[in-house]
């Protein structure tokens, strides 16, 4: 019986964006990445590993953040000419739609970072 997996694969590990959004450790798989919305944390509460060394990419989050903004004021503008909302609901909507994206985006940029990071430091 032949499998497809590579060796270097990680059996029972979930794909890149789960473990992003639910903050799992790359070592260990404990829910310590985060310590709350995209605040990473200093280190795994589990396992040690310090997140702090392994993410480098801090200095490209307002890149990120302007270019999902942009994305957001297309689509806003967009939803406000195909259906003329009043301006309540389009708060009301907007709002939690904006903060989600933003924390959403966030915590899959820093996850990426860390997990590339964790990955170029195996051997």
């Amino acid at each position: 019986m032949t499998t497809d997996e590579s060796p270097t694969e990680n059996k029972g590990q979930p794909g890149f964006v789960p473990a992003a959004l639910s903050g799992l450790c790359p070592r260990c798989g404990a829910k310590t990445l985060f310590d709350g919305g995209a605040q990473l944390a200093d280190e795994c509460a589990a396992c040690g590993l310090d997140f702090l060394k392994l993410e480098r990419g801090g200095r490209f989050v307002g890149v990120v953040t302007m270019l999902l903004a942009v994305v957001l004021i297309m689509a806003a503008l967009g939803m406000d000419e195909w259906l003329r909302p009043p301006l309540w609901a389009s708060l009301l909507f907007w709002g939690p739609v904006t903060v989600g994206s933003v924390i959403g985006a966030l915590r899959l940029y820093k996850a990426m970072w860390v997990y590339r990071g964790y990955e170029e430091r195996q051997p």
